[in-house]
């Protein structure tokens, strides 16, 4: 059945192309598998809650028309304003317009949500599709200041307040020098746009929408996941080529449903919390038959406050491809620990490609069981903490062919990961987790096949190119594990102690490491002898040093091999045979106006001064814990002979970094 939507139609109607129904929702009542409901151009003011899924044979399509832009959107017209001087309006709403909650009362809350100043809500009040900022009191709307943490500190001026009481809610906002009456101003009601209430709900298509403006509620990995749009804990969706902007806290939610959150959070630490989680999902279904296997491609993810993606445990088996995320978490009016680009915990088999991620706090943060995970000729510049954050994954996950530009590339709280063919041109932090046990698993599966810490190490890192930049440290600096760039400056707070943040303890500081590879020459080499092959004369022989052999951790070894560092980037000790230049080599220029980025290698030539070899799964070998091979999803093994632009490689043309090259002259790529 083929179904239609107008603004011009009839709920009443047929829904066909001549008698359209008014409301998506209606088609969505109706459809079942194998039904396609096209929506024509206009602005569709619901939430979208399909009532069906599809089957694999036969999905449900829900399908922009081509006739113009096809918006679905969670906030509601406000019009009648008052003004009350100094650029300071007011109106005042009856709550009968929040059918489902209303965001304006509700607190901001949630799980690894941090204290702050401010206490926010779920609502926002939008100019022209753009949200103003939540203040504390009337006061600050009549004599706004910059907020100094946002990324765009001017548009901070522009703010809101609000009072709730048992039938209306009054809100005052300052819109500079703009009229409201004149102008398109907005609020949220709705806290989704598509998004179905039930789980289970599986095979559903969701292309060409514009989907903004919705306030869904903070999604943390061990609470309910909520988002603009997502499956909610169904299986096979396809999202792909919408414009999503303007949730308050999460894009695309691919995360846990409300049965399995945990609410004992007084009692019991964050590790245990998601242990149990974890252990409540797999009783309730989490498998590859149930849960996961979606497809989010091509997608615009734009100046949504917590993540343009997130998912616990719900983005396994998927595939994250060609999607363009930016201005993520940019307000910063509260913090937390889920905020980035792309937040997912237990990214089983994921493959992330071809995503391009910059200005937001993070980029990717892979949090918990990146098992089978590749991530590749994804592109990531402008990020204020870090472009890759792997937290507490012990592997096999993949890393080629990747563009790193921000001044932190990667902070590695993991081990496990083979690192091929990228480009990095920032520092690193490269830290042990001994305080946290996360599983792992059987390969290719969610059954889990143990738990470990991380000791660090058991990482590969083949045919990199570490791009040095002169005005970075040139020596670790201490951080904290949350703290981003640009590094605030240290005193030593009494004598012999090292001055940390927060009141954090010494024991949470990590170090900064300078471009390169330099954070792991503490760690064993793979081709030494192993640490677990010590005998028992041997361990006698090592003292001390042999009680963390004993207890499981020693950091594990690393294979290093075949890189280039240029421009004073530090190579590794386990790299002896690397080629090290001063010379920069190449440059790198970005353009935020067109959000490109522009890589000229002035002498490929340069870049031949090692040898290389084509990086396979037979020489990544297998990853200590899971025991399982570094191979695609379907049990194949990699051959890593296509770079960045797919071009093919042979055994006698191999270019570390990106972009294999066979030219003597300079050469440019834009990416």
């Amino acid at each position: 059945m083929d179904y239609h939507v107008s603004i011009n139609g009839n709920d009443q109607a047929k829904g066909s192309k001549t008698q359209p129904f008014r409301t998506i929702s209606r088609a969505a009542e109706l459809a079942e598998a194998g039904d396609v409901v096209t929506v024509h151009a206009g602005i569709y003011r619901e939430w979208v809650n399909p009532a069906n899924g599809g089957t694999e044979d036969k999905r449900i399509t829900y399908k922009a028309a081509g006739d113009g832009e096809v918006v679905i959107t969670g906030a509601e017209p406000v019009s009648d304003w008052t003004s009350e001087g100094d650029n300071v309006w007011s109106t005042e709403i009856s709550n009968n317009l929040f059918a489902v909650r209303n965001p304006f009362e509700v607190e901001l809350s949630g799980d690894w949500l941090f204290d702050g100043n401010l206490t926010a809500h779920l609502g926002e009040v939008y100019l022209n599709h753009k949200s103003l900022y939540e203040c504390g009191s009337i006061d600050e709307v009549r004599q706004p200041t910059p907020w100094s943490e946002a990324k765009y500190p001017e548009d901070s001026l522009l703010k809101w307040f609000a009072e709730v009481n048992a039938e209306t809610t009054k809100i005052w906002a300052n819109f500079g020098d703009k009229d409201p009456r004149e102008e398109n101003v907005e609020i949220s009601v709705r806290p989704h746009c598509f998004w179905p209430e039930n789980t289970g709900i599986s095979y559903i298509t969701v292309s060409g929408f514009t989907l903004r403006q919705t306030s869904p509620q903070w999604a943390a990995p061990t609470e309910y996941q909520e988002g603009l749009i997502g499956p909610h804990w169904s299986k096979g969706w396809i999202i792909e080529n919408n414009v999503i902007s303007e949730s308050k806290n999460v894009g695309i939610s691919l995360g846990t449903e409300k049965g399995t959150g945990h609410r004992d959070k007084k009692r019991k630490g964050g590790t245990q919390r998601e242990q149990e989680v974890i252990m409540r999902a797999l009783r309730s279904g989490w498998h590859k038959d149930n849960v996961g296997s979606h497809i989010i491609r091509g997608n615009i993810i734009h100046d949504c406050e917590q993540a343009g993606i997130v998912g616990h445990m719900g983005a396994a088996f998927s595939e994250i491809s060609d999607n363009t995320i930016f201005n993520i978490h940019h307000k910063r009016l509260r913090h937390g620990a889920e905020v980035g680009g792309i937040k997912l915990h237990a990214a089983l088999d994921t493959q992330i490609i071809k995503n391009k991620i910059y200005r937001s706090y993070r980029g990717l943060w892979l949090d918990w069981q990146a098992q089978g995970t590749r991530m590749s000729q994804n592109v990531f510049f402008d990020n204020l903490s870090e472009d890759l954050f792997m937290e507490v994954c012990h592997g096999p996950y993949l890393v080629d062919h990747n563009i790193f530009l921000s001044p932190m590339n990667f902070r590695n709280m993991a081990q496990g990961g083979a690192f091929v063919h990228n480009l990095f041109a920032g520092q690193f932090v490269v830290q042990s987790e001994l305080s946290r046990t996360t599983p792992y698993h059987f390969p290719h599966e969610t059954a889990m096949a143990g738990y470990s810490n991380i000791t660090g190490g058991d990482d590969r890192y083949y045919n990199n190119i570490f791009l040095g930049d002169d005005t970075t440290n040139k020596e670790p600096v201490p951080i904290t594990f949350f703290e981003h760039l640009p590094l605030k400056n240290r005193d030593e707070s009494k004598e012999g102690e090292t001055a940390v943040m927060d009141g954090v303890p010494d024991d949470a500081i990590c170090y900064l490491h300078p471009v390169g590879l330099g954070g792991y020459n503490d760690h064993p080499n793979v081709k030494d002898k192993k640490w677990w092959e010590y005998t028992k004369e041997e361990l006698a022989e090592l003292g001390d040093a042999a009680d963390s052999i004993i207890k499981g951790n020693a950091v594990l070894p690393v294979a290093i091999g075949g890189n280039v560092y240029l421009n004073g980037a530090v190579p590794s000790s386990h790299d002896p045979n690397a080629f090290v230049s001063e010379e920069k080599g190449m440059t790198v220029e970005v353009d935020y106006k067109n959000s490109q980025v522009h890589v000229k290698v002035n002498n490929p030539q340069l870049l031949h001064e090692t040898s290389q070899t084509i990086v396979t799964t037979d020489l990544l070998g297998k990853a200590y814990h899971a025991d399982m091979a570094y191979e695609q999803p379907d049990n194949t093994p990699y051959k890593l002979n296509s770079d960045f632009f797919e071009s093919k490689r042979t055994d006698t043309s191999i270019t570390p970094g990106p972009f294999e090259m066979t030219e003597n002259g300079s050469v440019t790529f834009t990416i």
